[in-house]
């Protein structure tokens, strides 16, 4: 396993992430389906229409689908596919559960659901600075009977994401800082993802996705939520349900794939932090964001991946990651 495509989630969505993809014909076909299934999706990334947690989801699902058309259409193609939150969508799309049209209606649904869930009064913050069991402990110090907050997010050893009431993520911000926390950040996110105040969503979801036929997974998935490879579609699609009420995994699933010899990573669209994450975690290895190097220098990159150390040293310069 060389090649691994990582797909970003809610909160990495940026005004005009759909304009900015790749000018390719697979990006125009995939832009056009997204119109037929869900009419006016592959233009809504202005940024008062991306504050929505719906039309944040789905583009972020259109971008990533598109992406990777894009990338195997000139024959760059994936080894893993990992989603974060919402991305799993996208990376289902790539592993073969679930089509384009499935997925646009599934993240759509789930979002939905979400929004309606937890209206207001909630959401989420990132913890940058603390280890993931004095994040906990700060969590834990935090957390009322009525005002819960949860550890929903481990994406890194010193990078944690909170859930919760907006009045538990006010204490969060002395409470972290006390504890040595280099930072706290709000995220653009409304609702507590990844924790069991989303157990009926799950629910939900895992109805929604019941009628889907169940396909043969043309890539392995890796579950951010499991941290595991999944090689079967009823597996997948209970990751895709049960994953909104699950805490992520983040750290550990990447850490499995540079286990299991991954030396590329390519974010798809939009942003670079997955990249980033991965570059700092796994230095042996290389990470690069599509939205910075392209879709010419990306599918080089794949191709020298999969042709092994003797492909890499033709003419690639440095062995080192990208800026």
């Amino acid at each position: 396993m060389r090649v691994a495509f990582l797909y970003p989630g809610q909160g990495t969505q940026r005004p005009g992430m759909l304009h900015d993809l790749p000018g390719h014909r697979a990006v125009a076909a995939t832009l056009a389906e997204a119109e037929r299934v869900l009419p006016g999706s592959s233009r809504r990334d202005g940024a008062r229409e991306l504050r929505s947690t719906v039309t944040a989801q789905v583009a972020l699902c259109v971008a990533g689908v598109a992406a990777t058309s894009a990338l195997t259409a000139v024959g760059a193609t994936p080894d893993a596919v990992a989603g974060h939150s919402a991305g799993a969508f996208p990376a289902a799309v790539a592993a073969g559960a679930l089509t384009f049209a499935e997925a646009l209606t599934a993240v759509r649904r789930r979002a939905e659901l979400m929004r309606d869930a937890y209206p207001s009064g909630y959401g989420m913050a990132a913890v940058l600075g603390l280890g993931v069991a004095q994040a906990r402990r700060v969590v834990e110090s935090i957390t009322t009977a009525g005002d819960p907050a949860y550890l929903a997010v481990v994406d890194t050893g010193r990078q944690v994401v909170v859930a919760g009431g907006a009045r538990a993520l006010d204490r969060l911000t002395a409470a972290a800082a006390e504890a040595g926390a280099r930072c706290v950040r709000r995220l653009d996110i409304g609702v507590p993802s990844h924790c069991p105040l989303l157990d009926g969503v799950a629910g939900a979801m895992t109805d929604h996705l019941a009628v889907i036929p169940r396909r043969d997974i043309t890539v392995p998935y890796l579950a951010g939520s499991a941290a595991r490879l999944l090689h079967d579609a009823d597996a997948v699609l209970d990751d895709l349900a049960r994953g909104v009420a699950t805490t992520v995994r983040w750290r550990d699933a990447t850490a499995l794939l540079a286990e299991l010899g991954t030396t590329l990573f390519v974010q798809t669209p939009p942003g670079r932090v997955l990249a980033r994450m991965a570059r700092e975690a796994h230095p042996h290895a290389r990470a690069v964001a599509l939205a910075d190097t392209g879709l010419t220098d990306t599918a080089v990159f794949i191709r020298r991946a999969r042709a092994g150390p003797e492909g890499r040293s033709q003419g690639c310069g440095s062995d080192g990651n990208p800026p």
